[in-house]
């Protein structure tokens, strides 16, 4: 059976169109007008996207499913996880793995992350490689990871396995070498530790410390560095996740003026909707997350590098701990509280609303950072992030005139909140599909567990890859 989706405005990254769409065996098969007409002899199954958008199912690229951080875990599994992304027009994601135990290579955690994706997850989804230490073999085993559909690899600059410089360069190279992408988690470790001890000892322990504690200049120090390290490499491709405060776009900027190649940079929505403030809040607990909430000229900062290119990426760095559990264990002493907050549910639909019909980006724009370009940077494209024949029939039809309150109670995860409570948003997610399959209608899964596949994803001659993106 053919499915066509008709009298909708399609959206790609540079233009937007009035046309039909056709999707046969799960994927694009043309793109056109009066296409029930044309196939009327044929089974069809026909879908009106009247007066509304039909957009690329999401793709975010950074995620946290099923967590384990030591001395706790995320609540949302890969099938709750996947259920709320679905429920909010993502389609796709990008897993960043957990560390494992001390010496593990990195197919322990891939063969771990199998067994806790595989037969649960109701989207598409991948995963990236963690290093935890940096010797011969892991550099070696990069390659077998590539093999295996992992090109991208996260180092992080603090936290227990933090990477030191001469691991970073060596990995940026080797990475190079195999034209996969080396993502960086960048805090300036020392700083961090050292201001936390320091307010830990002076009693100054409530939820707006942890934003102190890791102070705008810790970030872009580490981003810096890191960019530095990636120069010296012979510009290895470098993915900046979770961007959050001027001072290190402002790195970036200066990178690039300075010709550098192969930069890529995500922010997430929270860093482009919400404040320190609410680290003051009775409820502060919940924001608290790594790197922290910024200031307000933080972030429009952020808003402008995403409408002028800088900023080529929004993800959700979703890694969700219940409020009324374990976030309790820093109530306290904010050192104490698990670092994480769930977004992936609401990422789509916040960022149309605050950045589309707020004018702080194009519709284009909106499909490029939430659909196209991570589906580009991290090898799903073009069967993911686009509307075009060939591609995945992964899509959204989004009403752009109804308008909702974004509340806890109409979420899809496990977690017993959502950061975004009681937030006007306009605009509504009537439907999604993944692979011509509808998974979601009307705020209602009806997908089903374990539907999802394991994207084995391609490396890219990425070269100057970050001159296509915008």
């Amino acid at each position: 059976m053919k499915t066509i989706v008709k009298n909708g405005k399609i959206v790609s990254p540079s233009e937007t169109y009035e046309a039909d769409l056709c999707i046969e065996n799960g994927v694009i098969s043309c793109i056109g007008t009066n296409l029930e007409q044309k196939f009327a002899s044929d089974e069809v199954q026909v879908i009106d996207a009247a007066g509304k958008y039909v957009l690329p199912g999401g793709v975010d690229v950074h995620t946290h499913m099923d967590l384990d951080v030591g001395f706790s875990r995320a609540v949302d599994d890969f099938y709750d996880g996947t259920v709320a992304a679905a429920c909010g027009g993502t389609t796709s994601i990008v897993d960043h793995m957990a560390f494992g135990p001390a010496g593990c290579n990195l197919h322990h955690q891939l063969n771990e992350y199998h067994r806790l994706a595989d037969d649960k997850a109701v989207i598409d989804y991948g995963f990236h490689g963690t290093v935890q230490h940096v010797n011969d073999e892991i550099l070696d085993e990069l390659e077998s990871m590539v093999e295996d559909g992992v090109p991208s690899v996260k180092v992080y600059l603090t936290y227990g396995f933090k990477i030191n410089d001469d691991g970073v360069l060596e990995v940026l190279k080797r990475m190079k070498e195999l034209n996969g992408i080396t993502a960086f988690h960048c805090e300036n470790h020392d700083v961090v530790e050292h201001l936390k001890k320091v307010y830990s000892e002076s009693g100054k322990t409530t939820p707006i410390y942890h934003a102190k504690s890791r102070p705008n200049i810790a970030e872009a120090e580490a981003v810096r560095r890191v960019l530095y390290l990636a120069k010296l490499a012979g510009d290895a491709p470098v993915y900046i996740v979770h961007l959050s405060c001027k001072e290190s776009l402002e790195a970036v900027e200066e990178a690039r003026k300075a010709r550098q190649k192969n930069i890529f940079v995500e922010t997430c929505t929270q860093y482009l909707t919400m404040t320190e403030e609410k680290y003051k809040d009775e409820d502060g607990l919940k924001y608290i997350m790594s790197p922290p909430l910024r200031t307000d000229a933080d972030r429009e900062a952020l808003w402008k590098g995403l409408e002028n290119g800088e900023i080529q990426i929004v993800a959700t760095d979703h890694c969700p701990f219940n409020y009324g559990i374990e976030k309790q264990m820093g109530k306290d002493d904010f050192t104490k509280c698990p670092n994480g907050a769930p977004g992936v549910e609401e990422r789509m639909i916040l960022l149309f609303s605050e950045g589309v019909m707020k004018n702080r980006i194009s519709l284009n724009r909106f499909v490029e950072v939430a659909c196209t370009n991570p589906a580009k940077v991290y090898g799903l494209y073009p069967k993911k992030g686009i509307l075009e024949p060939g591609a995945d029939a992964d899509l959204i039809i989004l009403d752009p005139e109804r308008e909702q309150t974004l509340t806890h109670a109409n979420m899809h995860g496990a977690v017993d909140y959502t950061v975004y409570e009681g937030v006007p948003v306009k605009g509504y997610i009537d439907l999604v599909m993944q692979r011509g399959n509808v998974i979601a209608k009307e705020n209602r899964f009806t997908g089903a567990r374990g539907a999802g596949e394991f994207i084995h994803r391609k490396t890219r001659d990425l070269k100057d890859e970050s001159s296509c993106l915008r």
